[in-house]
């Protein structure tokens, strides 16, 4: 236990001292949220749909946590590049609490990230439906930052270049963010849509955190937790078998 606290201590000040990273991490979601939020919300409107901004300000957070928590897998090549990785494997502990200590404090970064970028939201304009469900919005945002901080380090596991790992990355959650209703509702979208959608762990961590941001589900709260939870469980499970592969 005391290996994965070192472990997650450490990657909260690596990250801290790179508050340059930290804040550009932002600029993305930003991007996203102010020119399609406004850009977007005329027509949306238009189509009866309501504010366009309190429909993807959830999901440009969920997009700060994911990318956020993915990234935190190049510092693994860093470590390996530079020899870092190998003062820590040599260590007489077991591999599964260095995975799992940098695993949560990549998820701890993530999740920062999110509320920063959620108050953002609430400065343009955005409105929480109520103050008693920001801790299940919360909930939702540690799981998705767990899951894809999982992610990344099994991916990084394997992958073993700096430029690789980038174009890994977006080849995988790009389209994952883009097909899961962030960006467009998924009501009355064709059935190719729906049925990717339903098959997509982001769809159920976007649905969850507007869900508990706004009250209005899709798939609803039971299923939502339950999929991400299960998805939390399987990567950090691959995610461990893989960095316990890797040699010193």
């Amino acid at each position: 236990m005391r290996v994965i606290w070192i472990m997650w201590w450490r990657q909260l000040v690596r990250q801290w001292r790179a508050k340059g990273r930290l804040v550009g991490a932002l600029g993305q979601p930003l991007l996203f949220l102010l020119a399609f939020g406004f850009g977007f919300g005329p027509v949306f409107e238009r189509a009866g749909q309501g504010s366009y901004l309190q429909f993807i300000a959830p999901g440009v957070i969920s997009m700060g946590v994911i990318f956020s928590a993915m990234f935190s897998g190049i510092e693994l090549i860093w470590d390996r590049q530079f020899g870092f990785l190998k003062e820590t494997l040599v260590a007489p502990v077991p591999r599964w609490q260095i995975m799992f200590g940098r695993t949560c404090g990549g998820a701890s970064v993530a999740l920062l990230q999110a509320v920063l970028v959620g108050l953002a939201s609430v400065a343009v304009g955005f409105r929480v439906a109520s103050g008693s469900h920001l801790l299940l919005a919360l909930l939702f945002a540690a799981l998705v930052a767990l899951l894809f901080t999982a992610l990344g380090t099994a991916i990084a596991s394997v992958v073993q270049d700096f430029h690789a790992f980038p174009l890994v990355m977006n080849f995988l959650v790009m389209p994952l963010f883009f097909l899961s209703g962030a960006l467009f509702p998924l009501q009355g979208v064709p059935v190719a849509l729906e049925l990717i959608a339903r098959f997509n762990p982001v769809a159920y961590a976007v649905d969850g955190v507007r869900g508990a941001l706004t009250g209005v589900w899709h798939f609803g709260p039971v299923l939502d937790l339950s999929v991400l939870v299960v998805m939390t469980a399987v990567l950090i499970a691959v995610g461990t078998a893989l960095f316990a592969r890797i040699e010193a």
